[in-house]
């Protein structure tokens, strides 16, 4: 059978079928569509929780909001040395 993929999608399964983790490309394409799906539930609840705590009134000011993600990006950027 031909499965006809991105690029990068190709990508990635060949370097999960190399490693062993899956048997065949469908097996490893349709781990990464489950994994696609979990992510895009676990984002809508994310922006739910957000939702409920701005109904709540529990804001925070846009200059507070940019300082904790610019503090974010460096961390992550200390982690990637």
């Amino acid at each position: 059978m031909q499965l006809n993929v991105p690029p990068n999608l190709e990508k990635l399964i060949n370097k999960r079928l190399s490693s062993g983790e899956y048997e065949s490309a469908l097996e490893a394409q349709d781990a990464e569509e489950s994994w696609t799906e979990d992510a895009r539930r676990a984002l809508s609840a994310h922006i739910e929780e957000g939702y409920q705590q701005a109904e709540r009134g529990e804001l925070i000011e846009g200059a507070q909001v940019r300082r904790e993600i610019q503090s974010m990006k460096e961390d992550w950027r200390l982690s990637k040395q």
